[in-house]
């Protein structure tokens, strides 16, 4: 509203620039339909929004009336200052007379349509150029008024077809560059629900929520040794206790590295680590693997003092390429990854806890490490399996160099 009071300021300015009373009742009778019209909008708009609820989704006939309606009151102001022209003021008169299309022009592009910029754009020009060319296939009608000549107007509707055209270009790259970001923020949003804010909005960006999509991840597993064990001689208090500590730290340690955590299955944990380069995923990972001994251990002299059980675990890592992306059967939404890499990380598991290790990890985890990370590790290779989803995988029995997680088991090392 106030951009249009700006508009009616400057024509009220415009009918004091001219000095004929003809002149300046074509300028007040512009002038106060446009008022009306633009009042009379302003108010259906209003009722609109207030019947509504504050959305609008019936009323894009009220933005076209607008549209045109200010294409009406440029052209108008244009035209009428190349047939009349000016006696006193050229200049200010030709300035003021086309001030008003570039500034609906721009009020016209904020309103982010690109097809009404377009209308007014097209509205302005058509009938400004038709005027300069009557003017100019029939030199003796005497077209142009006093101080207009067709070598000031045709630069000035130049001009303003060189800014529409940013103009609408601006627009367009605006409108898709909203639409973009309303698109990110809807599925961050959604992917909120199932994975760590800071996780959201690098697969919204990607685009991970639209459609199941297949891409890398470095798979962590992780198991409660001996639990059934320590489920039937431990009280029911002291098994869903021990459950909730390690969950815990799984859970902050995974998050902590950028990973997700995708399911509890009873002592079982499994995450995953899709953010990043396939070789990041794998640094992420296995820091992930690290922390969490260092912090079990901490937990373990806790419960030492306490004279609780001690908790022993595995983990195993994977990677591979996976199905990532909400799977939503119209009855429960879950956010997980399927695939062959998810079947061969439970069988590395599995190999892992029979042979009583803290971690293992298959070679397609070892081979995206970088040299400093490798150099740390103490790895010692598992002997080769029967079970045809593990068969062909090179694993590794893994400990640090600095006796991080020492195995209690250790095996052969690589040559």
């Amino acid at each position: 509203m106030l951009l249009y009071l700006i508009i009616v300021l400057v024509l009220v300015a415009t009918a004091q620039g001219y000095d004929g009373s003809t002149h300046s009742t074509h300028h007040w009778i512009g002038l106060g339909v446009y008022a009306i019209f633009s009042l009379g909008l302003g108010i259906a708009d209003w009722r609109a929004s207030q019947r509504e609820g504050g959305a609008v989704p019936g009323t894009e006939w009220l933005a076209w009336t607008a549209t045109l309606l200010n294409a009406g009151v440029a052209l108008f102001l244009i035209v009428e200052h190349i047939l009349l022209g000016a006696v006193e003021t050229e200049e200010t008169a030709t300035a003021v007379s086309r001030l008003p299309a570039f500034l609906l022009l721009l009020q016209t592009g904020l309103s982010m349509r690109v097809w009404h910029t377009a209308a007014f754009s097209g509205l302005v020009s058509l009938a400004w150029g038709g005027t300069i060319l009557l003017a100019y296939l029939a030199p003796e009608s005497a077209l142009l008024g006093p101080h207009v000549t067709l070598e000031e107007e045709v630069p000035g509707l130049l001009t303003f077809l060189a800014a529409s055209l940013v103009v609408i270009d601006g627009v367009r790259r605006l409108q898709m560059a909203v639409t973009t970001a309303l698109r990110m923020e809807q599925e961050r949003t959604s992917l909120a629900r199932f994975v760590p804010r800071r996780v959201a909005g690098e697969l919204a960006q990607r685009g991970v929520v639209g459609a199941v999509q297949s891409r890398h991840a470095c798979l962590f597993g992780l198991d409660l040794r001996g639990f059934s064990a320590f489920s039937r001689d431990q009280a029911q208090e002291e098994v869903v206790r021990a459950l909730l500590d390690v969950r815990a730290l799984t859970h902050v340690a995974v998050s902590e590295h950028g990973g997700i955590v995708d399911k509890y299955v009873g002592d079982g944990i499994l995450a995953q680590f899709i953010v990043g380069r396939p070789e990041a995923q794998a640094e992420a990972v296995m820091a992930c693997a690290r922390i969490i001994v260092a912090r079990l251990a901490v937990l373990n002299a806790e419960r030492h003092r306490e004279d609780r059980p001690q908790l022993r675990i595995t983990m195993a890592l994977h990677a591979g390429e996976v199905l990532v992306g909400v799977f939503d059967d119209g009855h429960r939404a879950e956010f997980t990854v399927l695939g062959p890499a998810m079947n061969r990380l439970a069988r590395i598991e599995a190999r892992a806890k029979a042979a009583d290790l803290t971690l293992s990890a298959s070679d397609e985890v070892i081979r995206l490490l970088g040299p400093p990370t490798r150099a740390s590790l103490r790895l010692s290779g598992m002997p080769p399996s029967e079970c045809r989803d593990t068969r062909d995988m090179r694993l590794f029995a893994v400990d640090w160099t600095d006796g991080t997680a020492a195995a209690e088991h250790p095996v052969a090392s690589v040559a």
